[in-house]
C-alpha cells in the first residue's frame, strides 16, 4: 500500500463542522491510527463493516475522450459525508475512512498529454493500468479482510480494479451491476474509462454483467452485436424503453437484473453520468432521477451477495461555482443508502419478527 495516503484524525476533524448538540459522522467514524505499521492486520481487526477509498483521478476519463473533473470529487464527497448526522438511521462508526490513492505523478504525467495524439493515447493507457494496479491490490485486502469496499472516483475506468481486487479476494470471477448510460464495455484498445468492463471480462475476472438503463443513442452497434453474442453473461436495459416508451417497469427491472447476477457475489457500480444535471465527465439532460438512482442502490445493496458499491464519474468543479459542493452531497446520500439497506442486524431483526408471527400463527391454530 505504497500509494496509498491514509486519512487521519485530523484529516477528520478538519472536515466536520461541529456543532453542539450534535453528533457528525467525521465524529464517528474510523481511520487507520498513526504509525501503524500493518494497514491490512488493521483493516482484520477493525469493527467496521465498510471502508471508505477514493481515487481522485480523471485520467481514464481523458483517455476516453472525456471531460475532466472527475479527480476532484474525493475531496467533495468527504466534506459531505463527515457532516452526516449520526443517528439511529445511520451509524458511521461503521465506517472506516481509509484514505485515498496517491495519484499525483500519474496525473502530473497526464496534465501534457493529448488524447488526438496515438503516441499519447499509449501513454494514457499505461497510466490507467498504473493506477489499476493499485486499485486492484488495496480492494483485494479490503474484501479479504472480510470488509465491503466503498470508492469514491475517479473515472469508471477504476471498474476493472474493483472487480479484479474483489475476485482476487474471493478467489472466484464475480458479477457486477452497472447503473450507466453507457455499457463500457468498448473494445480492448488500451485502458481508460470506457472498457473496464470488457477488460474484467476478457481477463476473467467478470462473469455475469448487468448494464441498467443504457440510452440507446450513445451505444455503438458493434457493441450491441457483441453483446449479443454473449447474452448468457452480459445483459442490459435501456433507458428509452423504461422510462421514455415505457415498454419495460423499473421496479420489474430491478428484479430481472438481480436475478441475473445474485447467485454470485457482486459489485455494485454508479455512474452520476446517467442522472440529469450532476456535473459529471458527460453530462445528461435526460436520465434516471436522484430517487431512483438510490432506489437502485438500495435494492442492490440489500442482498448478501453486495460485495461493494463504486460510485464514479462526477466532477464537482464542472459544477456551478456556487453550488459544487451537490455532488459530495449526493455521494453522501447514495453511500448511507447503500449501508442501511446492506445493514445486516435490520434483516436479522426482520427475519426473526416473521419466525416469531409464524410460530405464533401455529401456536393458535
Amino acid at each position: 500500500m505504497d500509494k496509498l495516503i491514509p486519512f487521519s484524525n485530523l484529516d477528520l476533524a478538519r472536515v466536520t463542522n461541529h456543532r453542539i448538540g450534535e453528533i457528525k459522522f467525521g465524529e464517528k467514524m474510523q481511520v487507520v491510527p498513526k504509525g501503524t505499521k500493518s494497514i491490512a492486520t488493521f483493516l482484520q481487526q477493525s469493527s467496521a463493516r465498510y471502508v471508505l477509498l477514493g481515487i481522485p483521478e480523471d485520467i481514464g476519463i481523458r483517455a476516453n475522450f472525456g471531460r475532466q473533473g472527475a479527480h476532484s470529487a474525493w475531496e467533495s464527497a468527504i466534506k459531505s459525508i463527515a457532516n452526516i448526522q449520526f443517528n439511529k438511521f445511520c451509524k458511521g462508526s461503521e465506517l472506516l475512512v481509509l484514505g485515498h490513492i496517491d495519484v499525483t505523478e500519474e496525473m502530473s504525467e497526464a496534465s501534457t498529454l493529448n488524447y488526438h495524439n496515438i503516441t499519447d493515447r499509449k501513454k494514457f493507457s499505461d497510466l490507467v493500468m498504473r493506477i489499476d494496479k493499485e486499485v486492484s491490490h488495496i480492494i483485494s485486502l479490503i474484501v479479504k479482510a472480510d470488509k465491503i469496499p466503498i470508492v469514491i472516483g475517479g473515472g469508471h475506468n477504476n471498474a476493472y480494479g474493483n472487480i479484479k481486487g474483489t475476485a482476487l479476494a474471493k478467489g472466484k470471477p464475480i458479477n457486477a451491476v452497472n447503473f450507466d448510460a453507457h455499457t463500457d464495455f468498448r473494445i480492448l484498445e488500451g485502458r481508460h474509462s470506457g472498457n473496464g468492463f470488457s477488460y474484467a471480462y476478457e481477463e476473467g475476472f467478470l462473469n455475469k454483467y448487468f448494464i441498467f438503463g443504457i440510452h440507446e443513442n450513445y451505444t455503438s452497434k458493434k457493441v450491441l452485436t457483441r453483446i449479443k453474442k454473449i447474452n448468457s453473461r452480459v445483459r442490459f436495459n435501456t433507458y428509452d424503453e423504461i422510462a421514455v416508451r415505457g415498454a419495460k417497469n423499473f421496479q420489474n427491472e430491478l428484479q430481472v437484473a438481480q436475478n441475473f447476477i445474485k447467485d454470485n457475489t457482486y459489485g455494485i457500480e454508479i455512474d452520476l453520468d446517467a442522472i440529469p444535471g450532476i456535473a459529471s465527465s458527460a453530462m445528461t439532460l435526460s436520465g434516471f432521477s436522484v430517487e431512483q438512482a438510490r432506489q437502485f442502490i438500495h435494492f442492490f445493496a440489500g442482498h448478501q451477495n453486495a460485495a461493494y458499491l463504486h460510485i464514479c464519474e462526477g466532477a464537482p468543479e464542472l459544477g456551478e461555482e456556487k453550488n459544487s459542493h451537490l455532488v459530495g452531497k449526493l455521494i453522501g446520500y447514495l453511500i448511507t443508502d447503500f449501508m442501511k439497506a446492506n445493514d445486516p442486524k435490520p434483516q436479522m431483526i426482520a427475519k426473526m419478527e416473521v419466525n416469531f408471527t409464524e410460530v405464533k400463527s401455529a401456536s393458535i391454530k
